[in-house]
């Protein structure tokens, strides 16, 4: 039995607090599953603050699926998102709007993680230009994502 959960606003950084609200868990849980899921890496800015963006909360609700409606142990969810990610989930769920959902999350992880580079560099630092067609195909993934 699937519980429903309130819509994700459309912000850029949420708190830790606003994630466990719009995922239904617990802070300790998210700070928990930090640890034991390499996918989930919010943010951290002053006083290791954590900073979830959009994808980190798709992630967070799925993680919470795998484990509270459909059973996963904390390894065996691990090795589901894994499974997902990598496509070797089999035919028929390497097709599922899931796999699909991780994939993009994992992309979108990737550049997550440029970006906190890029902002550790400071302000004023040179940012790499992009193509207009980079900035389009990055638009119609968020889109896609935004439209979930």
């Amino acid at each position: 039995m699937a519980s429903f959960l309130p819509a994700i606003p459309a912000k850029r950084y949420f708190t830790i607090g606003e994630v466990a609200d719009l995922c239904e868990v617990k802070p300790h849980v998210l700070r928990y599953w930090e640890q034991e899921f390499a996918q989930l890496k919010p943010m951290k800015r002053r006083g290791n603050r954590r900073y979830y963006q959009h994808h980190e909360v798709l992630m967070v609700r799925r993680i919470r699926e795998l484990l509270y409606e459909q059973g996963f142990t904390i390894s065996g969810a691990r090795n589901r998102l894994r499974e997902l990610a990598s496509g070797h989930a089999g035919k028929q769920e390497s097709a599922s709007p899931v796999a699909t959902d991780i994939l993009s999350l994992e992309v979108l992880a990737e550049k997550n993680s440029e970006l906190q580079q890029l902002m550790a560099r400071g302000p004023g630092a040179e940012v790499p230009a992009l193509s207009i067609d980079e900035v389009k195909e990055e638009l119609f993934q968020i889109r896609s994502l935004l439209s979930l």
